[in-house]
């Protein structure tokens, strides 16, 4: 399960060695993380990890097919961890050390930077080859984060990026190789540590409040 360290004024939040799906108990963990990196003071930041070939594949589909009953109940803890990311008070880095996909994709660009490993994995929103239309606040969590061009074509093709064409496309601010990607995205987020506090966190919150308003509509989290 997700667990959460710190290194001086970074905090690492490393979210597994599987695939990462987001399961309602890996959800809760990270949750608890978030909740611990709220509560703390005084100059911080975030690098969220993982380790071996994934960093995140996104939703659990396996458990929503076993709970068909509980689809509304699941998106509003995925749109709710989703706008926990985007609206952190402090500045927040993902570190991408293998593939990332779907809603694993969506949580990387939540966060305010992104580093990827050049040499191998990909990033992908595969919807459009698995018929699963984006939710409306997903739809407007990527449109927010990519320039036009690069959402158009990542989530109606559902494109593969490596980290070099990620990189050119905006997706990813870094594709480095595959030992530096943790070390680059600490030392983005030493870097940033002293912007930590309210201001950052109302920046945040008014930059992306019609996002943010989609990501917590309980009513039709669905569309």
């Amino acid at each position: 399960m997700p667990t959460l360290d710190r290194h001086d004024d970074v905090l690492v939040l490393d979210i597994g060695d599987g695939e990462n799906r987001f399961h309602p108990d890996w959800i809760a963990s990270v949750d608890a993380a978030l909740d611990e990196v709220e509560k703390t003071t005084g100059p911080r930041a975030l690098v969220t990890v993982a380790t071996g070939k994934y960093f995140s594949t996104g939703l659990d589909l396996d458990w929503l097919l076993a709970h068909a009953d509980r689809q509304q109940e699941y998106a509003i803890s995925v749109h709710e961890l989703l706008a926990r990311v985007l609206a952190l008070p402090v500045v927040t880095v993902a570190a991408l050390q293998g593939h990332t996909f779907a809603a694993g994709a969506m949580f990387s660009l939540a966060h305010d930077f992104r580093v990827m490993r050049a040499d191998r994995g990909y990033w992908c929103l595969p919807e459009a080859d698995i018929d699963i239309p984006f939710t409306p606040a997903m739809s407007a969590l990527i449109q927010a984060r990519l320039s036009p061009q690069a959402a158009h074509e990542a989530m109606t093709t559902a494109r593969r990026y490596g980290g070099l064409d990620a990189r050119a496309a905006g997706i990813v601010d870094q594709a480095v190789a595959a030992e530096e990607v943790r070390g680059t995205g600490l030392e983005l987020a030493r870097a940033q540590v002293r912007r930590a506090g309210s201001t950052l966190g109302t920046i945040k919150a008014r930059m992306y409040a019609p996002v943010l308003a989609a990501l917590r509509d309980r009513e039709r989290p669905l569309g």
